[in-house]
């Protein structure tokens, strides 16, 4: 399920060895921070649990039998697991029985509800938090500065930084406090 314009993330070398250790990965994170598009990067099949067709079939198909939306080929990206909170438990307890390495992507909202789950997953399923797009993920930056760096209170070198749109700057700066540049709007007279 590799797309041919996917831009590669920071978290995806954890992604990777994560499930190189552990039978599932839940990533979780706000929305719109890249986690079903990271996921399916990272999956050989997927199901959305979110998708409106058929009447929301996908879910319905997990409330009635979990089982059938944990078969795929592996890694199964399993799309607003939180949307079927068993679900969690099947996948625990479909890697309990084959013991198998990088067998589920799960992805949720920023604060799963785990209302109704019986196991941690502790052992079986590792969480991961993804964060939105970081500027040098998205090539507003050339990392030449490092803000770990700058809150270490580390010299830096001094850089020119070129011409920088007031637009990109504030769009840019929504983007990394989570929100759509239209929710942001520029202030009166700038």
């Amino acid at each position: 399920m590799k797309q041919q314009d996917y831009r590669p993330r920071i978290i995806d070398a954890q992604i990777d060895r994560y499930l190189s250790v552990f039978g599932a990965v839940s990533i979780e994170g706000p929305k719109w921070c890249g986690k079903t598009w990271a996921s399916s990067h990272h999956s050989k099949s997927s199901i959305f649990l979110g998708d409106p067709a058929g009447n929301f079939q996908n879910k319905n198909l997990a409330l009635l039998s979990p089982d059938l939306v944990l078969s795929g080929e592996q890694p199964r990206l399993i799309d607003e697991w939180q949307e079927v909170p068993p679900l969690w438990d099947a996948v625990r307890h479909r890697v309990d029985q084959s013991s198998g390495k990088g067998q589920f992507i799960l992805t949720g909202s920023a604060t799963p509800n785990h209302k109704g789950v019986l196991h941690s997953g502790a052992g079986r399923i590792a969480r991961l938090r993804m964060r939105p797009m970081s500027l040098w993920e998205s090539g507003d930056s050339s990392g030449e500065v490092s803000l770990e760096a700058l809150c270490r209170h580390q010299e830096l070198p001094a850089l020119m930084t070129g011409e920088v749109a007031l637009d990109r700057l504030t769009g840019s700066l929504c983007a990394a406090a989570g929100r759509l540049p239209s929710a942001c709007p520029l202030p009166k007279g700038g």
